[in-house]
């Protein structure tokens, strides 16, 4: 165990309290973005984040409530761009405020853009408070910036800020907000988000400033410092209980599955885990080589690191079993990472990485097929991927653009089974509402249902997935990133793998039909209708062995019928929806 050990004493109530003070100011810079935002995906689906990292570019906190996907990177976003400037020979001064959107130091993808608001206490630099968010346009090929699948390199994904400043010791840099507002569709409101972003983080600078106040600034930083070798032990004592080996497995992404070229398709990942006493390499040789003109390529810092450090903080340190366990720079030190240069997990500039959402919780899902073979009951089964359509229009010569995210869902566990439509692994984002949808946009949600009788049969099955259905009220297009179409969610233990996702335009003209997990923008008439059927995840342990209440509880619910009962459990129920006992024992038998 190799924990450092630099920092002065501190007694650990004080440490404690430091921590949830810097928690809280993490959340309360959540908070206020949301309520601050204009678009729906930061405002209704939480799709942003918000975290306070060290000079050293070290996390302290994140936001609780919003996605893994977005608050994990920010010391990604911060290492990136202090190396950014040193290169240029630029320095960081009060009043800065620096945007950054750079896939390749530290960003997720261009999308997400970062603002970072350096917080001086008594002249000196000493953390920096930041915030992240989805936007819904930012000037990509096509509008939207998810369900962008055809861009051919970097450049067609849109606007890239490398370390732009915005404001420059408190004044706004007007040139770079004419530019922002010159080359982005609904500029309004993406503005508006990036400036809400900009008070959330000044805001979590504030209270830091506050918090270093009260307690001075040498037990300020050796109580982060006592907190992340606190969060250290804690992953290297669950990486030592777990037996030294080498664990691996296998998944595959669709790719391109309409595309005659070989090499865009059925793209495998691959995840061996070597755990040697208190530490674990992460190995992912063998993942398909890069894409180099299609933008399903996944940055290496903002993309790979989280989907590898939220699996395995959640398989191996269960809030449900641990409590609380404080995230910062301390988890990730056990843990090392190999991708190949060129690979789909660590491609090589100017690949395009905009749609790297979907192969990205498909990783996370392997590696957590990788440490079922080292901590089987601590794992769920296969999960359902997402999809992300970006549905868009012309309105009076005005772009209107809706970022809709469709859920998955959970294959069962030991003991549970899995949840039902909800964002998967590193998304961890919230459904938009019906109302808030068709208040604000040409859009009607026709149905919103789960989908019946298809998911993986088990001891504990997997959840089920959704089914909606959009319809447009006015003539517009869409661009569609997802997966899962050809390869299901696998089952564990005996269990039955879920059920693949799919995707369907009905058009009023009935030239629609059935689609690919991937469509670049295609344009709609009114009343044309997309379908969206989401994937079920893979069972857990032996069907047979269900408790027929619970299987004859799913069919009261109707979620699965009276045959689907006794073809994947062995479960007979009569008509009146008793369990026949006497058959029931035949037929597993």
């Amino acid at each position: 165990m190799n924990i450092q050990k630099n920092a002065p004493a501190v007694d650990h109530v004080t440490a404690s309290v430091i921590q949830g003070a810097l928690e809280n100011i993490a959340i309360e810079m959540g908070y206020k973005l949301m309520r601050m935002s204009y678009s729906s995906i930061i405002r209704e689906s939480e799709d942003f984040g918000a975290g306070l990292v060290d000079i050293q570019g070290r996390g302290l906190a994140e936001s609780a409530q919003s996605t893994p996907l977005q608050s994990g990177p920010i010391p990604g976003y911060v290492r990136g761009i202090l190396k950014t400037l040193a290169d240029r020979g630029e320095s960081i001064n009060p009043g800065d405020v620096i945007m950054h959107n750079d896939a390749y130091a530290g960003a997720s993808h261009v999308p997400d853009v970062g603002f970072i608001v350096p917080v001086f206490y008594k002249d000196e630099l000493i953390a920096f408070s930041a915030t992240t968010a989805h936007h819904l346009d930012i000037g990509s090929l096509t509008p939207g910036s998810c369900g962008i699948v055809d861009a051919i390199d970097a450049y067609a994904e849109g606007l890239q800020f490398k370390a732009i400043k915005v404001y420059e010791a408190g004044k706004k840099v007007i040139p770079v907000w004419h530019i922002l507002r010159d080359n982005i569709r609904v500029s309004d409101l993406v503005v508006g988000d990036m400036e809400a972003q900009i008070a959330a983080a000044r805001i979590g600078a504030e209270r830091l400033v506050e918090l270093i106040d009260r307690y001075g600034k040498s037990t300020f930083q050796a109580a982060c410092d006592n907190v992340m070798d606190h969060a250290e032990r804690l992953m290297r004592q669950a990486i030592a209980a777990l037996p030294d080996g080498t664990y691996a497995a296998t998944t595959f992404i669709d790719g391109y599955l309409d595309d005659p070229d070989p090499s865009r398709k059925e793209l495998p990942l691959c995840v061996a885990i070597t755990i040697k006493g208190d530490e674990m390499v992460v190995d992912l040789t063998g993942t398909a080589p890069q894409v180099p003109d299609k933008p399903i390529n996944m940055p290496l810092h903002g993309t790979v690191d989280i989907a590898i450090w939220l699996t395995v903080r959640s398989v191996l340190l269960d809030t449900a079993v641990h409590g609380h366990i404080p995230v910062n720079d301390g988890l990730v030190r056990p843990i090392e990472i190999i991708a190949p240069v060129g690979c789909l997990a660590n491609p090589i500039f100017p690949a395009p990485t905009i749609a790297r959402f979907c192969p990205g919780n498909q990783l996370a899902d392997t590696v957590m097929k990788a440490l079922a073979g080292v901590a089987p009951s601590q794992v769920s089964a296969g999960i359902g991927n997402l999809r992300v359509i970006a549905f868009s229009g012309l309105q009076n010569s005005e772009h209107w653009v809706h970022m809709e995210i469709f859920e998955g869902s959970y294959g069962g566990r030991d003991g549970k089974d899995g949840m039902d439509a909800v964002d998967t692994l590193y998304a961890n984002t919230r459904n938009n509402p019906i109302e808030d949808i068709e208040s604000h946009l040409p859009l009607r949600v026709d149905r919103y249902e789960l989908r019946e009788d298809v998911c993986g049969a088990g001891q504990w099955r997997g959840g089920f997935g959704s089914v909606r259905e959009f319809v447009y009220l006015d003539a517009g297009g869409a661009s569609i990133e997802g997966e899962g179409h050809k390869f299901p969610p696998w089952g564990f233990r005996g269990g039955n793998d879920g059920g693949s996702a799919g995707l369907r335009l009905d058009r009023t003209n009935g030239k629609g039909g059935e689609l690919p997990s991937k469509v670049p923008h295609t344009p709609v008439d009114a009343g044309d209708r997309f379908v969206c059927v989401g994937p079920a995840g893979g069972g857990y342990g032996d069907p047979l062995l269900r408790d027929p209440e619970m299987v004859l509880a799913d069919v009261t619910d109707e979620l699965i019928t009276i045959a689907r009962a006794a073809d994947d459990y062995g479960v007979i129920i009569n008509e009146d929806l008793s369990i026949d006992r006497a058959a029931t024992e035949k037929r597993r038998a």
